[in-house]
């Protein structure tokens, strides 16, 4: 049992006040909004919050509120079943409400980098545990007995010895009375009832029902639709309006400009927007809107060189350069080609890796490169906003909310407690809503238009307005000995305008002579964090790559990965190493046994993978088949380490989303640019992944574990990538350098 302090949640506790059936409340001040809509549980008549996580029902029913974006993670549920867990809750008397944005509660309400779990996993587990607590000692006072002697079940309370028991919500009032206890305790995982268990989706009856969950199904009275028109390359800026038209068109309100982001603005991390100045069309209605945008007569132009400010996620000031010019991939190629062929930045160096190359009885060359890529989320960018001279109300899909409150005040020149931002379910992220200019936009036009208005893009806006996966390459090098063995690696990888380079995972560490270099390329489209952000595409690369280097030596591939990691557990090279050899080796020993390694399958061509990344492990094996001349993946297994697995069901979703995630993406995806502009911009140029193209079987694998959670949103997507070139190569006995691997004119069977 752990034994924690509430310390991090004390600040919550605001008050203790009377109710007007006599009971008391000890409540969060957020909480106060909360309007529970369960489907078939009977409301009760009066709710008595016990912390800023949870209030109860005097009939026992228990609301508990998730703080972060859901972006289809399913925290809105997983997050829940942490605090009910430590509460002892029956979770059928359970409803989820989503959390608005509160900043004097909570910490990081974001959805990224795959750390809503892990960062929440004591932290809301201490919210249950702590309603428990006093709760217990509610029903110690009225029995007189021992706080030590009363035990909970399934939302009841029970002194074994005198028999007696009474339910949650019975001393729900008495509970608010008690003071909120300095520490403590939590369960023991092997006493977990609810975390480990399968639980379905709270929001999933509305979401195949099609009832308002996302940021498109707001509406409120009096509501204005806004549009925006923006350059049409990246590299151009305004240069004239003519309107005339537009504003005679029906239903329209107004015409006008805004800079989304003044010259003098300090831009935080999640501020990307790579156009100026924009054109704002508002009118009654949707289509109205679009109508009148298409009679804008617009003129623009180059933009110069040019610097901008902006923080880190950290915190830091840097200084970004804007270069001007009209951009095209067959440039981007070029230089990335010519970057990689210099030396780039050294950022890791173990032995002497030179030496090593010069008596190598053999060396292995390669190259790999992918394209930038869009998100499309299946939900286009939006937000409403009604901002006034008193406060700024926004509504809608942001995986960054903490960080937009800020951005928005800023900009408005409000207090940041008059800022109030609101989370809808989001149709997509993926990291695409980091970025919240679009928020912004929203309230800037709501500011200038004195009304409630709703922004939103067309797929043509969202696919042409950034922000993308950057474009990629990475050269590597192996030697071998005369054995056969290991004895150099070198990477060398950049990207426009960022590298994907992770100096410090394997095979740093296994490789007695190894050199790590980067490099990046400066540009004026706007970048940004992408599923598994430059993972994506590393991984796949170094698993192609190693996977070459194994059949050069002849070895299995995965005994080949399982001995290099081997030299890690027994001895390692240099103290940076950022993952654990023994977990990665885990689930390559656990992949091979559940896909059955080695074992013939006619027509069945496999190839495998294994990427540590988001501080968790995943291992890949894919079994593809040609059929009518075209790759066909027919299975996939996965094995993954998570540490402990929450909700079973909702991480068996993840990982299977993510494997077709993965596999779409580097089959099919590619973003490419013409004189600065997209040449895709919707999905008739952009291909994704169809229906009949995903795998028909995904199995799923985690690994037992008693570490606490880590990440999965992400981690399975990157290498899937590194075992579907895999299997390609070994249908086709070519092996694939340039992603998308299906748009390199390749003949099949």
């Amino acid at each position: 049992m752990t034994v924690i302090k509430t310390s991090i949640g004390r600040r919550s506790f605001l008050k203790t006040s009377a109710l007007a059936g006599g009971g008391f409340m000890l409540s969060f001040s957020w909480l106060a909004g909360c309007k529970p809509t369960p489907e078939t549980l009977e409301l009760p008549k009066e709710w008595f919050e016990l912390n800023g996580y949870l209030k109860i029902g005097e009939n026992g029913l228990v609301t508990i509120m998730s703080p972060n974006p859901e972006i289809g993670q399913n925290v809105k549920t997983s997050m829940p079943m942490l605090v009910a867990e430590e509460l002892d809750v029956d979770w059928k008397n359970v409803i989820v409400e989503q959390a608005p944005l509160n900043t004097s509660v909570f910490t990081r309400q974001l959805a990224g980098g795959s750390q809503s779990i892990s960062q929440s996993w004591k932290s809301l587990r201490m919210a249950g545990a702590t309603a428990r607590r006093m709760l217990r000692e509610a029903a110690a006072k009225s029995w007189q007995v021992p706080v030590d002697e009363i035990t909970t079940e399934a939302s009841m309370l029970y002194h074994k010895a005198s028999g007696k028991s009474a339910s949650y919500g019975e001393m729900a009032s008495a509970a608010a009375k008690m003071e909120v206890p300095k520490e403590v305790e939590l369960k023991n995982n092997s006493d977990f009832k609810i975390i480990g268990t399968s639980r379905n989706n709270v929001d999933g009856k509305k979401i195949v029902t099609g009832q308002p969950l996302y940021g498109l199904d707001y509406r409120k009275e009096g509501m204005l639709i806004a549009m925006i028109a923006h350059p049409p390359a990246f590299g151009m800026k305004l240069k004239s309006v003519d309107d005339s038209q537009a504003r005679t068109m029906p239903g329209i309100k107004d015409v006008f400009t805004i800079k989304t982001y003044p010259d003098d603005y300090a831009q935080q991390w999640c501020d990307v927007d790579s156009f100026p100045e924009l054109v704002v069309v508002v009118g009654n209605t949707t289509w109205e809107v679009m109508n009148a945008r298409k009679a804008l007569k617009l003129e623009w132009e180059p933009f110069a060189d040019h610097e901008i400010s902006s923080s880190t996620f950290w915190g830091s000031t840097v200084k970004v350069k804007v270069p001007g010019g009209l951009e095209s991939s067959a440039q981007h190629a070029k230089v990335m080609s010519e970057l990689s062929a210099k030396s780039g930045k050294v950022v890791r160096k173990d032995g002497n890796p030179e030496a090593a190359f010069k008596k190598a009885a053999k060396v292995v060359e390669r190259s790999y490169t992918a394209p930038f890529l869009a998100h499309n989320t299946m939900e286009p960018m939006n937000f409403f906003a009604h901002v006034t001279d008193e406060k700024a109300e926004l509504v809608g899909p942001i995986q960054t909310p903490e960080y937009m409150e800020k951005s928005v005040a800023a900009r408005l020149n409000l207090p940041l407690e008059k800022i109030d931002i609101q989370m809808t379910r989001q149709g997509g992220g993926f990291g695409r809503r980091l970025y919240g200019h679009f928020l912004v936009e929203a309230a800037v036009i709501s500011q200038k238009v004195k009304a409630p208005v709703k922004l939103i893009y067309t797929r043509e806006d969202d696919m042409s307005f950034g922000v993308y996966r950057p474009a990629y390459h990475a050269f590597y090098r192996a030697a071998l000995d005369e054995n056969n063995n290991l004895i150099a690696f070198h990477v060398k990888a950049g990207g426009i305008p960022e590298s994907p380079l992770f100096a410090n995972r394997f095979p740093a560490g296994a490789v007695e002579n190894y050199l790590a270099e980067s490099w990046t390329a400066e540009s004026n489209i706007s970048v940004g964090a992408f599923r598994a952000p430059a993972s994506n595409f590393i991984a796949g690369a170094e698993q192609s790559f190693l996977d070459e280097v194994a059949e050069a030596a002849g070895k299995d591939p995965i005994q080949f990965r399982i001995d290099l990691l081997n030299r890690v557990v027994n001895n390692p090279v240099g103290e940076n190493n950022d993952y654990e050899a023994k977990r990665l080796i885990g689930v390559l020993e656990l992949v091979r046994s559940k896909s059955n390694w080695g074992q013939d399958m006619p027509e069945i061509h496999r190839g495998v993978s294994a990427y540590f990344c988001h501080d968790s492990y995943v291992a890949h094996v894919i079994d593809l088949k040609v059929e009518k001349g075209k790759p066909r993946v027919e299975k996939v297994h996965c094995a993954v380490d998570c540490g402990i697995v929450v909700n079973p069901i909702a991480a068996i979703n993840l990982v299977e989303g993510g494997s077709v995630d993965g596999i779409g993406h580097a089959l099919y995806s590619g973003l490419t640019f013409t004189n600065g502009t997209p040449d895709q911009t919707n999905f008739d140029k952009y291909r994704l992944i169809r229906h009949k193209e995903a795998p028909k079987a995904i199995d799923v694998h985690f690994v037992e574990s008693d570490v606490d959670p880590t990440g999965l949103g992400e981690p399975p997507f990157p290498p899937v990538i590194g075992a579907l070139a895999n299997a390609l190569y070994k249908a086709t006995g070519k092996r694939h350098y340039q992603q998308p691997y299906l748009g390199e004119g390749i003949t099949w069977g």
